[in-house]
C-alpha cells in the first residue's frame, strides 16, 4: 500500500510542558480516512502539524502535494469578507481593475488563468446550499454552519491534493450536512477527516484510530471498525478470563504445596515425640519434606508470577474508555411554575401571501403555530430547530440577556466562557468562589481533569476538552443553573461523551433548552416540545 501522508516519530508539546503528541509514527493512504480517538487524544494537533499550522519538537511529516485544512473552529472575527475567506480577494479586485480599463501588468499576473473565479466561486457557495450568501457579506454576519461550509468552499476551489477536515458537521443543519456528504463522497483527492458524525464516518474508506499514542489503521467504514473492535474485545475477554482462571489454578496448587509441606512437618514432629523414630531420622525427614516442599513452593510461585504476568498483558488488550461522569445539581423546579417570558417580534413580511392558519387561527407555516411569544416553564425540554443563519444562538443570546425568573447556565456555539490564560481548576472556580479546591478538583475528575491536567491552561485544551471544562464551569456556578440553555452541545465530543451528555440531562430536573442539529441526540432527552427558528418567519411551536 502507498501512502498519501507519512508521520515520522512525531512528538508536540505545549509551552507549559503538556505533551500532545510523543514520538507518534502513522501513515495514511490514498481515499478517504475517518480520524478517530478520545476528546485530548492529539487528533486536531496531528491535522494541524500535517497542515503545516504547528511545528513538532521532533520528527518529520512528508505529504504527497498542496495541502488543504478546514479548522475546527473558523475564524469569524473582524471585517473579512466571504471573498476573504474564500481567498479569492485579490483576484476579484484585479478583475474589476480590469474590467474598468486599468491594463497594468499586476492585475493580469494576481488572474492568471483563473478569469472565471467569481463565477466558480459563487457555483460552489451555491452548490453547497449558500447561492444567498453574497461574496462582499462581512463573515461575522455568518452563522457558525454558513462560515464552515464557506470555509469548505474554499478549500474545493483551490483543489488541493490532499484535504484535511476537523470536525466539518459542527453547526451545520440537516440540509447542509447532507450537503458536505455529498461534497465528500465525490472529493477525488486525499481526505482526511476528524469527526463524531457517524453519517459522515461510514462513507470513508478506512478509520485511523489514535489511541495510546499510537495510530491504528483499520479497513472499511465506521460500521466495520466497530464490528472489528467488538471482535477483538470478545477475543481480549475471552482471554482474560482464560487468564483469570489460570491464576485461581496455580494459587490453588500453590496452597496444596504449602499444606503438603505442613503436614510433613506435622508428621515428622509427631513422630519424634511418639519416640516411633530416633531424633535424627525425624530431623533427617523434616529436612528432607522442607527442601522438595521448598523446590515445589518455588515452581508453584513461578508459574503463578507468569500467570499473572498473562492476565496483565490479556487485561491491557481489553479497552477501558473513560467516560465523563456528569452529576447535575439539585435543581428541580416544581411542574407549571413559569420561568421565562420573552415577547418576540414576528417578522413583517407584505411581500410574503399568508400561510394557512394554525389550529388555534395562530397564522402560521406547514402545520406550524407562529408565537409571538416564548414562555417557558418547569420542567420543560425544548428542543430548538432551524437552518444555519437562522437565528437559533441570537434567540438564546437574545434569553441570557432578557433575564429569566430562575438562575440561567448557557452553553454557548463556541464556548467563549472561559479564560483560555486560566487553568482549569482556575475557570471553575471563578464561577464558584465558595468551593474549596478540593471539591473543584473532586468535580473536574468526573469530567476527567484529573491531578495535572485541571491545571492545564484553557487556552491550551481540544475542542472537546475545552467542551467538559464548559460544562464543568456552567454546573458548578453557585448558584446552579434552574434553566439550561445548551447551544449545539455535541460539537467536537466523543461518541462516549455524548452518550454520558445525554443520560445525565435525562436525569436533569430543570428546565432545558437545547438549540442543535442531531436529532438521534435530541430524541434522547425526552424533548416535551419542539420549536423550529426560521431567518424569515421567526419562532414556531409544531
Amino acid at each position: 500500500m502507498s501512502f498519501s501522508i507519512v508521520v515520522d516519530h512525531v512528538s508536540f508539546g505545549w509551552p507549559d510542558g503538556t505533551m500532545v503528541l510523543d514520538g507518534l509514527d502513522a501513515a495514511f493512504p490514498a481515499g478517504r480516512t475517518g480520524l478517530i480517538g478520545a476528546n485530548g487524544s492529539g487528533k486536531s494537533t496531528l491535522l494541524k502539524i500535517i497542515a503545516g499550522e504547528l511545528t513538532p519538537g521532533s520528527g518529520s511529516v512528508s505529504v504527497a502535494g498542496e495541502v488543504g485544512y478546514l479548522p475546527q473552529n473558523v475564524p469569524l472575527e473582524g471585517s473579512r469578507t466571504v471573498s476573504d475567506l474564500l481567498e479569492i480577494s485579490g483576484k476579484r479586485a484585479a478583475l474589476h481593475a480590469v474590467e474598468s480599463g486599468d491594463v497594468a501588468e499586476e492585475h493580469f499576473t494576481a488572474i492568471g488563468d483563473d478569469w472565471d473565479v467569481e463565477e466558480r466561486a459563487r457555483a460552489e457557495l451555491d452548490r453547497l446550499g449558500l447561492g444567498h450568501v453574497g461574496l462582499d457579506r462581512t463573515v461575522a454576519t455568518l452563522s457558525g454552519g454558513e462560515a464552515v461550509m464557506v470555509a469548505l468552499a474554499a478549500q474545493i476551489l483551490k483543489r488541493p491534493a490532499v484535504l484535511l477536515l476537523d470536525e466539518p458537521t459542527n453547526n451545520l443543519d440537516l440540509d447542509a450536512r447532507r450537503r458536505l456528504y455529498a461534497a465528500v463522497s465525490a472529493y477525488p483527492g486525499v481526505l482526511v477527516v476528524v469527526s463524531h458524525d457517524r453519517a459522515l464516518l461510514d462513507l470513508v474508506d478506512q478509520v485511523a484510530e489514535l489511541r495510546d499514542a499510537a495510530v491504528r489503521l483499520y479497513g472499511g467504514n465506521l460500521s466495520d471498525y466497530e464490528e472489528q473492535v467488538a471482535a477483538e474485545q470478545e477475543a481480549a475477554e475471552r482471554t482474560v478470563r482464560t487468564a483469570e482462571g489460570e491464576v485461581r489454578r496455580q494459587q490453588r496448587e500453590l496452597i496444596e504445596a504449602r499444606t503438603k509441606l505442613d503436614r510433613r512437618n506435622r508428621t515428622a514432629r509427631k513422630a519424634f515425640e511418639n519416640k516411633k523414630v530416633p531424633k535424627i531420622v525425624a530431623g533427617g525427614l523434616t529436612m528432607k519434606a522442607q527442601v522438595s516442599a521448598g523446590k515445589h513452593r518455588a515452581l508453584h510461585q513461578e508459574r503463578l508470577a507468569a500467570a499473572r504476568g498473562r492476565l496483565t498483558e490479556a487485561e491491557l488488550a481489553v479497552r477501558d474508555d473513560a467516560e465523563i461522569r456528569v452529576e447535575l445539581p439539585g435543581t428541580a423546579v416544581p411542574a407549571g411554575r413559569t420561568l421565562l417570558t420573552l415577547p418576540l417580534d414576528r417578522p413583517d413580511r407584505p411581500d410574503r401571501p399568508d400561510r394557512p392558519d394554525g389550529p388555534d387561527g395562530t397564522p402560521g407555516r406547514d402545520g406550524l403555530k407562529a408565537l409571538d411569544r416564548l414562555d417557558v416553564r418547569g420542567p420543560e425540554r425544548i428542543a430548538l430547530l432551524g437552518p444555519n443563519g437562522s437565528g437559533k444562538t441570537t434567540l438564546l443570546r437574545r434569553i441570557v440577556e432578557h433575564g429569566a425568573h430562575v438562575p440561567v447556565g448557557y452553553l454557548p456555539q463556541r464556548l467563549d466562557v472561559l479564560d483560555d490564560a486560566l487553568s482549569v481548576v482556575d475557570n471553575v472556580r471563578a464561577v464558584a468562589p465558595a468551593a474549596s479546591v478540593n471539591d473543584v478538583r473532586a468535580r473536574l475528575a468526573r469530567f476527567l481533569f484529573r491531578g495535572t491536567r485541571a491545571d492545564q491552561p484553557v487556552g491550551t485544551l481540544s475542542g472537546g476538552e475545552r467542551f467538559r471544562a464548559a460544562l464543568a464551569a456552567l454546573l458548578s456556578a453557585d448558584p446552579p443553573p434552574q434553566l439550561l440553555l445548551l447551544d449545539e452541545p455535541t460539537n467536537n465530543l466523543d461518541m462516549s461523551s455524548v452518550r454520558q451528555l445525554s443520560q445525565a440531562l435525562a436525569a436533569y430536573r430543570g428546565a432545558l433548552v437545547v438549540a442543535s442539529h442531531d436529532v438521534p441526540f435530541l430524541e434522547t432527552l425526552g424533548i416535551t416540545r419542539w420549536l423550529r427558528q426560521d431567518r424569515d418567519e421567526g419562532l414556531a411551536e409544531s
